[in-house]
């Protein structure tokens, strides 16, 4: 059975941390590459190829989330500090082929999502 699970959305204030998980079986994930995106146009916020050690941020995040995992936990987080209005969407999971300088490749699957709202 396949299962791409996210959650830890919440409302913040701006200047807010919320902290995200994404959970993926090994049915999708082989535990190498996870992608982070939010919104309706899915756009690519962050990945992490665990087994490179190396991680991509959008622009507009650097310096502010931090994705990271937990060794034998089959699942991803993001940190995600000094949050701002700009930051509200709906963000998703996706086990992706690769995590290159240009962001995540290579992902197919979708989970629900989990919304973060920034407001004042």
């Amino acid at each position: 059975q396949v299962q791409l699970v996210e959650f830890g959305g919440g409302s913040v204030q701006p200047g807010g941390s919320l902290t995200l998980a994404c959970a993926a079986s090994g049915d999708i994930w082989d535990g190498r590459v996870i992608g982070w995106f939010r919104g309706e146009e899915r756009e690519a916020v962050s990945c992490i190829d665990v087994s490179a050690g190396t991680t991509w941020y959008t622009n507009s995040v650097k310096g502010r989330f931090t994705t990271s995992t937990v060794l034998g936990e089959n699942t991803v987080y993001l940190q995600m500090n000094s949050l701002k209005p700009e930051d509200t969407a709906v963000y998703y999971c996706s086990p992706a082929r690769g995590c290159s300088g240009y962001g995540p490749y290579g992902y197919e699957y979708w989970g629900q999502g989990t919304q973060v709202t920034v407001s004042s």
